[in-house]
């Protein structure tokens, strides 16, 4: 006899193609006329599905009920997410974009990045209760980073081909993507630090010459140089060994189209076995991979790289959803729900940080891997503890703060405009022109100057008979 299988596979598999499949019934009326960022409905879709409020998707249950194991899936679904992701960032702008553009990249990855992450540490240590200016440090370095997947609210779609310049559109997207992979640095100088000079280095001797030694040595010339240098070897061999391919006619067209998706693919892998950056490999593999701007010339008007990154996005904004920590943004020991409000809207409304998302849920994750390691006869440091619960809390507050308010920018925008121009096309009624009004023509029908001289002929004519 037939019996409901109702396991956390086909659960799962029946309301994530339910909700793609509706949303797509959707998609232009919600990007094109609201104009909503793609992030924001797959984290509500989430949250309404979570454990907190449906129940349908259950995380701790695939995690087998381990939270180490529900981070480390978390960590590793963002770190597919954005490598596949900025691979395509960088196929996806014009050949050698970097090489000309250098300049004003660098001004903005370098004096302004800093500038983000020391004004939105400085925010943080003045809005979170009893967390050291170090601490603050390593919580800023998180959000420092500007997440490709927000920007896409401001930079892609009707909106941004009406609006934004496309050498604009350009810069924010090389910007997003680079940075992305920059964080490592500003993020373990403080953790470096912590480690090694917290509750006078106990448990972890060696002071700030051995915290600045590793972040020299391993940081700087491990991470971040062998990551550059790796990235653009698996590019440019990448696109040589493909055009290869191609000139002889060994790849049909799928699996071209595909070519820059494995390669992200590959990166993720090979990056995470040798230890290295790869966020900022992949971006800078996608750059080298379209040197020369055949392969994005040959697959510009393809959709696949489009549709699989949209699939992405759906996926990892639906999973936040369902593993935000939601209980402890209002019974948080660390700082008071109204505090917490406050940071959000302060950063959001000031600017300290861009759109943020998946890169700073990956940092976050990143950051609790290492401090788990910060132990004292095999128990994590008190210090290291106390910083694991404030970074999940205050990081996770602001993305879910970023996603919402940059997804709704954009409307909410078209939206004052349109409220403006109303009010200020509205005419003045008063008891000496009211029967005049009644045959001025509609307030739409000519702009506000005209329709004022139209009144004032008319009211004048009408004196003189």
């Amino acid at each position: 006899m037939p019996t409901l299988s109702l396991i956390n596979f086909n659960i799962v598999s029946a309301a994530f193609g339910g909700f793609i499949a509706i949303l797509g019934l959707l998609s232009h009326l919600l990007k094109n006329d609201f104009y909503l960022g793609e992030a924001l409905i797959p984290l509500l879709i989430g949250v309404c599905l979570s454990p907190a409020a449906a129940n349908v998707i259950r995380p701790l249950d695939y995690a087998h009920g381990e939270e180490e194991n529900l981070h480390a899936i978390t960590l590793h679904f963002a770190r597919l997410v954005l490598c596949v992701q900025l691979v395509i960032v960088g196929v996806q702008l014009p050949s050698q974009y970097i090489r000309y553009n250098w300049k004003s990249l660098a001004w903005l990855l370098g004096p302004g990045m800093i500038a983000m992450w020391l004004s939105t540490s400085l925010v943080i240590w003045a809005m979170v209760p009893h967390l050291s200016f170090l601490h603050s440090l390593a919580v800023g370095a998180c959000v420092t980073p500007t997440d490709p997947i927000l920007s896409n609210a401001i930079i892609k779609g009707a909106f941004a081909d009406q609006n934004i310049p496309k050498d604009l559109q350009r810069v924010i997207i090389s910007e997003s993507g680079a940075n992305d992979g920059l964080g490592y640095p500003f993020l373990f100088i403080a953790l470096y630090l912590i480690k090694y000079t917290g509750m006078g280095g106990e448990g972890q001797p060696g002071g700030v010459r051995l915290a600045m030694a590793y972040w020299f040595g391993e940081m700087w010339m491990y991470v971040i140089v062998l990551s550059v240098i790796y990235g653009l070897v698996v590019g440019f061999l990448a696109s040589k060994l493909l055009h290869w391919a191609e000139d002889r006619k060994l790849v049909d067209q799928e699996s071209y189209q595909i070519f820059a998706i494995a390669q992200g693919l590959f990166i993720v892998g090979t990056c995470g076995m040798i230890g290295t950056d790869e966020v900022l490999a992949s971006f800078i593999a996608g750059n080298a991979f379209n040197f020369d701007d055949r392969f994005r010339s040959k697959t510009e008007d393809d959709s696949l790289q489009q549709t699989t990154d949209m699939l992405l996005n759906y996926a990892i904004f639906a999973w936040f959803g369902a593993v935000c920590p939601w209980s402890s943004f209002a019974h948080s020991e660390i700082i008071p729900i109204g505090r917490l409000i406050g940071l959000g809207v302060l950063c959001l409304i000031t600017g300290f940080f861009g759109p943020i998302g998946v890169s700073a849920i990956f940092y976050l994750f990143v950051s609790l891997e290492f401090l788990g390691h910060v132990t004292v006869k095999g128990v994590v440091r008190e210090d290291a503890a106390r910083l694991g619960e404030d970074i999940q809390v205050v990081v996770w507050f602001l993305v879910i703060c970023s996603i919402v308010g940059h997804g709704l920018s954009v409307p909410l925008g078209k939206l004052g405009f349109k409220i403006v121009g109303l009010l200020r096309s509205k005419p003045v009624k008063s008891a000496n022109n009211a029967q005049n009004l009644e045959d001025i023509e509609s307030p739409n029908s000519f702009p506000l100057g005209e329709r004022i001289e139209h009144s004032s002929v008319q009211m004048e004519s009408t004196g003189k008979a």
